[in-house]
């Protein structure tokens, strides 16, 4: 039987994982930016873009689906070697067909071939994303593992990245160095899969019961990426690279802020369909209760603060070439709260309910709107147009998901403390914005601005007894009397 892990653990787990997906080009952009400069950045952000829709393709919707799948049957090695065993042979088939249709448009397309030695590097994530089989180790809450060995990779990338890439032609070998440092520790993955399963093949498969659930993720997958990597695919044949390059870089900030806020519903998944693979609704809604309040008490603060720091945030992180990128990444900064909401309403209720289908309709519908405000504003507002198509896409998403769990959510968002989420949200951007005002350099002007910021709004919380805030202020404190405790009977120890 497989051991439950804590929550918190996990949560602590992903949210650093999660993030250190964003962190590490978040790290790396200010140094890539000045040398590839909106041009080269733009060529690598496209060709991941686009490489994204054929793994998307290959993986269908066995990322989140294998996760579901695995959790329910993670007590009984035998059911979960054969659940297993068949969807990586899924994977696999679909796998070789998407890389005969990857290499026959890069022969084929001219856009494509114009830079296809990117584009075959970057397509090295497809074989790395089936053979690392992640939803394996998430379905079983592993999460220390995938985030110990995803942080080596990505600072053997990092290592990489500044020994290898001087001059503005080298957006080639950066290309490489991302897709080391995101999916390679996909081979790990596969070393270490035996610890789990039985590598030995269970024979009879039976690929049907999957494919049903499989197809209506992939589906899912599907109007997900488009609308989240639409933007930078249509900027590049719409626009030029240097607007893909300002549009990347109007995002970065947004990437980590929403890992941040998501990594909760993450996490949740496997929990959430165990509980109601066990018929334990009470469990289920309180999780999910406690999902919402952290999604909103966070996302706020977040998406205000970078909001109103916006430009300080794309200087210090792109330099003064990117200064186009500053309006797109304000109008972005609500999609932090939107993405929140989405994810927990989506992937850890209605997904573990069974309603996957009305996260379908949802995406679909979001990717209907990305669409047709992309087509309609990128030849007038560039870069700006796939801010707000952006917007627009998730926006709708979350309030089609919303009217789905109207009845359940409304009283679960009832138990939130608006008054003081607002009052610790004025006073914290009222005093930090004085700071724009001193006139500091990008770095200074962030860190104290949003010390400031975050303090306010931590304190305020804490003072008008937000039950969250009170939880994770014990909790932390409690942590500082154990470390406090344990170092006086150590020192005890060492004198007797």
């Amino acid at each position: 039987m497989q051991k439950m892990k804590s929550v918190k653990l996990n949560f602590i787990m992903n949210s650093i994982l999660t993030m250190s997906s964003f962190i590490f080009p978040l790290i790396t952009f200010p140094y890539i930016s000045r040398i590839l400069l909106p041009a080269g950045t733009g060529k690598v952000s496209f060709a991941t873009a686009v490489v994204s829709y054929f793994s998307m393709f290959a993986q269908l919707g066995i990322p989140t689906y294998g996760i579901r799948a695995c959790a329910k049957v993670r007590d009984d090695k035998e059911k979960l070697s054969r659940t297993v065993q068949e969807i990586v042979l899924i994977n696999i088939i679909m796998m070789v067909i998407i890389y005969v249709m990857f290499f026959a448009a890069v022969a084929c397309v001219p856009r494509f071939r114009q830079d296809k030695t990117l584009f075959c590097i970057a397509s090295a994530t497809i074989f790395f994303n089936c053979i690392g089989v992640e939803w394996l180790y998430k379905g079983l809450e592993q999460y220390t593992y995938i985030t110990i060995r995803s942080i080596i990779f990505k600072i053997i990338g990092l290592i990489f990245m500044f020994t290898f890439v001087h001059r503005q032609r080298d957006y080639i070998i950066y290309g490489a160095v991302l897709v080391l440092a995101s999916a390679g520790s996909g081979i790990l993955n596969f070393i270490n899969v035996h610890r789990y399963i039985s590598m030995k093949p269970v024979g009879l498969y039976n690929l049907k019961p999957h494919l049903k659930a499989v197809f209506i993720f992939f589906a899912m997958s599907v109007a997900t990426t488009i609308y989240t990597n639409m933007d930078n695919v249509m900027l590049g044949f719409l626009s030029t690279d240097s607007d893909v390059g300002y549009y990347s870089a109007a995002i970065k900030i947004k990437c980590v802020l929403t890992s941040i806020v998501t990594a909760l519903g993450s996490v949740l998944l496997p929990r959430s369909a165990y509980y109601l693979e066990q018929k334990d609704i009470k469990k289920f809604l309180h999780l999910s209760q406690k999902a919402l309040n952290f999604v909103v008490l966070m996302a706020c603060p977040l998406g205000l603060y970078f909001a109103i720091f916006a430009h300080e945030g794309i200087i210090f992180l792109s330099g003064n070439h990117y200064a186009k990128a500053i309006l797109p990444m304000q109008i972005i900064m609500p999609v932090v709260l939107l993405i929140g909401l989405s994810n927990i309403m989506g992937m850890q209720m209605l997904v573990p309910m069974g309603l996957e289908k009305k996260v379908l309709y949802s995406e679909i519908a979001g990717s209907a709107v990305d669409l047709i405000i992309n087509l309609t504003l990128i030849p007038k507002l560039g870069v700006v147009g796939s801010a707000v198509a952006t917007l627009c896409a998730e926006l709708t998403v979350t309030v089609i998901q919303f009217i789905a769990l109207h009845e359940i959510v409304i009283s679960m968002l009832k138990t939130i403390r608006y008054d003081a989420v607002i009052l610790a949200l004025v006073l914290g951007a009222g005093v930090s914005f004085g700071f724009k005002f001193l006139y500091l350099p990008e770095f200074p002007t962030l860190f104290i601005s949003a010390t400031v910021f975050f303090g306010i709004y931590s304190t305020v919380l804490y003072i008008c007894k937000v039950p969250l805030a009170v939880q994770i202020k014990d909790q932390v404190w409690q942590k500082l009397l154990e470390v406090k405790n344990k170092k006086s009977v150590d020192i005890i120890n060492l004198h007797s």
